[in-house]
């Protein structure tokens, strides 16, 4: 039955093959969070080497790769529209060209990538290990190149078990994306006779491995989950505020004070908090939709639910220039102490193109999504803020925190991660869980815990094996309590090596296989 269905796709052409390209793309998603229907990556990945079969010219396979891409990209990033829903009356007419423009555009990595397994590959084996490697490339050239978009990479797969992620922490989650594109292609080559059926068992041994590798390495670590009471008494206590206040609201100049009472109310000391503990109360992205440096009547509103030697942590617009007299507007982390001053900030340093600002303003006669005319500047990169009472950390906003290797000074190494984010622009759909899946893996590659405080959530606490210790589900409002620990932080072979293994398993891939069909070629060699 298998045979014949491969069989059936090698031989369709004109439309109907793109729409099976363009549909078996859009399948390979639902392997992505929130879903994790993980078998859906090989069927749909079998579905394009099958139709590779029968592709005959440059142009086709150019054109599968293209619509497979168009549909993987389409779909995995629906979610984008309800970004342009908040102001439907300005915005709601570019949906269609932001969906398919940006599928479309994204689907050149996979293009190029399926053009090449094609071009170099004599046989259906080496054409499914090829298109694992040359897929892992297009992944992480897509993560690079015009600022990079590491969003629904393939090893995200794994997110859903903190176990199969343990592996990103020697090769990262690009190299994990090269292991799982093996996942993906070799279960095809079950048509493939008696070798490719062996392969096609090992492939789907791969997910055996991860989980079965992961778990052992996890077996005897501490549970992740520890009470307060159970913490060191030194450990300072996090309280994480999520308003849940809708998007279309919170920029409102008429409830602004209105949400900056919701928020001083929700960061006040439990009563059942042990005495003498010292707090770290972190509010999202933006939650301070105010300039902090000219507002010091709030900022004293903030000093007043905090204890001595508690600290608050929020998002917040920043207009002092540092580096010129020039008006500047930054999207910042600032640190507020008991007294009501500012004893730390960050900038924003990886900006979101057309949210945050307009690339190439002169020509393209877009407004950026979010409030305010004025783009946007950038600050100077990742950066480790030193607070009294509170360890060293790395603060990333929003999708920061996706881009692999590059979330810590590595020159002033923190001690945890922080990512303050307002995923309320994409309402309840797929877009938060997979900013939190890709967020989730730089606790895994790094060996840090990670915090995130999340607008509408999902809010969270990862231990620096990537295990949940506590989380607050998307559009709830609440606080989230937890102890910062550092016990098991360590120092991975990803943080000492960054992408080295990632290029040595993709270049022995394309060697080997390209050697052995030299070697199968060679004059002599049974066939």
């Amino acid at each position: 039955m298998i045979d014949r269905l491969a069989g059936r796709l090698a031989t369709m052409d004109g439309w109907p093959r793109r729409l099976v390209w363009l549909l078996s793309g859009a399948a390979a998603v639902l392997a992505l969070p929130p879903l994790f229907f993980i078998p859906a990556l090989p069927f749909g990945f079998a579905i394009l080497l099958w139709t590779l079969d029968g592709v005959k010219s440059r142009k086709s396979a150019l054109a599968a790769g293209w619509w497979f891409g168009t549909g993987h990209f389409a779909a995995g990033f629906y979610w984008i529209a309800h970004a342009f829903l908040v102001q439907p009356e300005i915005y709601g007419w570019m949906i269609p060209f932001a969906i398919l423009g940006l599928g479309g555009g994204l689907a050149i990595f996979p293009m190029i990538a399926v053009w090449a397994s094609w071009r170099l590959g004599s046989e259906r084996i080496s054409r499914a290990f090829l298109l694992a490697a040359f897929w892992a490339i297009a992944e992480f050239a897509r993560g690079h190149v015009l600022t990079g978009f590491p969003w629904n990479l393939l090893g995200h797969v794994w997110a859903i078990d903190p176990a199969p992620m343990q592996l990103a922490s020697v090769i990262g989650v690009y190299g994990l994306s090269a292991v799982t594109a093996l996942f993906a292609t070799l279960p095809s080559l079950w048509v493939a006779g008696r070798t490719g059926r062996l392969v096609s068992i090992g492939g789907l041994l791969i997910a055996v491995v991860l989980w079965a590798g992961g778990a052992v390495h996890l077996a005897g670590l501490p549970a992740a989950d520890v009470a307060v009471a159970d913490a060191p008494a030194d450990a300072p206590v996090l309280q994480i505020v999520q308003p849940n206040i809708p998007q279309s609201e919170k920029w409102d100049k008429s409830l602004q004070d209105q949400h900056f009472r919701q928020l001083l109310a929700m960061s006040r000391r439990p009563a059942d908090l042990p005495a003498g503990r010292k707090r770290v109360v972190i509010w999202p992205e933006t939650a301070a939709t105010f300039f902090l440096e000219t507002d010091p009547g709030r900022r004293a509103m903030m000093a007043d639910v905090l204890a001595p030697g508690d600290v608050l942590i929020t998002g917040a617009p920043r207009t002092f220039p540092r580096d010129s007299d020039e008006f500047q507007v930054w999207n910042s982390v600032e640190v507020i102490n008991d007294e009501g001053r500012i004893v730390a900030s960050f900038d924003k340093f990886h900006l979101v193109p057309f949210g945050e600002y307009v690339p190439f303003r002169s020509i393209l006669p877009f407004p950026k999504l979010t409030a305010g005319r004025t783009d946007f500047s950038s600050g100077h990169g990742p950066a480790t803020l030193h607070v009294k009472n509170l360890p060293p950390f790395s603060p990333l906003i929003c999708y920061e925190i996706i881009f692999p290797g590059a979330v810590t000074d590595d020159h002033d190494r923190p001690e945890w991660l922080l990512n303050v984010t307002n995923d309320g622009w994409f309402g309840h759909s797929a877009g938060p869980y997979q900013h939190l899946a890709a967020a989730r893996f730089r606790a895994v590659e790094e060996g840090l815990p990670l915090v995130r405080a999340a607008y509408t959530g999902v809010s969270a606490v990862f231990d620096s094996y990537g295990r949940n210790q506590k989380s607050l589900s998307l559009t709830k409002q609440g606080i989230l309590i937890s102890p910062l620990l550092g016990d098991k932080n360590h120092t991975t072979v990803y943080y000492l090596w960054r992408n080295i293994p990632f290029y040595g398993i993709v270049t022995l891939i394309i060697v080997l296989v390209l050697g052995y069909q030299r070697f199968r070629k060679s004059p002599g060699t049974k066939k």
